[in-house]
Formats: C-alpha cells, structure tokens, sequence
C-alpha cells in the first residue's frame, strides 16, 4: 500500500515539472509536494497524507518510512534529470530547494531534528504568526524569534 501512495505522490509532483507545468516543486500547484512544503513550514503535517514516519523500526506508526527532507531532497534532484522525452526539468542554474525555500541547511537540520524542542506553539513565518495570534486572540507570538532565526 505504502508503495502505491509513495508512487501516486512521487508521479504527481514530478508530473508537473516534466510537463513544463511548473519550474520547482514548490511552485507545482495541487501536487503533494507544495502541500507537505506548506505544512512543514508551518510546523504541521499536510492534512490527508500520510505523515513521514522515519527509517523502517519495529512497531511503525501508519506513514511513510522515511523523512520529509528526504523525500524533497530526491524530488529536487530527480525533477533536474534532463530527459529528451519530456518537454519540462529543474534548470541545473536554479538553486537546490532549501535555497529557494529561504532556508539554510544547517536552520533545516535543526528544524528537522530539534522542532519539538524549539517549538511549542504555532510556526511560521512573521507575518503568518501575526495573522494566527490575531485570529486567536493571542497577545504574545511566543515562537516569534525562533521562527525567524530558523525561517529566514
């Protein structure tokens, strides 16, 4: 089963690249790809797709067995394979994800490994925490900073 969903996802973010639909997996509009960058961004999971779950263990949780960073990292890669047969491809002068996204490796490494201990609250950029305190009635953007030194 796992396989089948690992395919679907994989077919529909790489399709809109190799279609020329899209130029980044970011940017693939209503693909699972820009829906798990959205969440992760957030400090969420992507709603109606399976969570990533870690390396193969005894006793798994329901998800995909391996990490998010993975599964974008390939995408990436794999969408800048120049193929005769398809009319679209990640220009090799475009800049790996993490780039593109604003995010250095070693912000990522922590957001990837740490995020329960830097985050107890909402995540997300300045302006997207502003939004959320308003809407909740919150005084205080407690993650503010934190989201700011990992997100910039």
């Amino acid at each position: 089963m796992n396989l089948c969903i690992n395919y679907f996802e994989w077919v529909s973010g790489d399709f809109t690249i190799r279609a020329n639909v899209a130029k980044t997996p970011e940017t693939s509009n209503y693909t699972s790809i820009q829906r798990r960058i959205q969440a992760a961004i957030k400090g969420q999971q992507a709603q109606q797709l399976l969570p990533f779950i870690g390396n193969p263990r005894k006793n798994m949780p329901t998800g995909l067995p391996f990490e998010l960073s993975d599964y974008i990292q390939l995408l990436d890669v794999t969408g800048r394979c120049i193929r005769a047969d398809k009319r679209g491809y990640i220009d090799k002068a475009q800049p790996e994800i993490l780039t593109r996204l604003g995010i250095s490796h070693e912000n990522w490494l922590v957001l990837t490994t740490q995020f329960r201990q830097c985050f107890h609250g909402a995540v997300g950029r300045a302006q997207a925490l502003t939004d959320f305190c308003e809407h909740q009635h919150l005084k205080k953007r407690a993650t503010v900073s934190i989201c700011q030194k990992l997100l910039a």
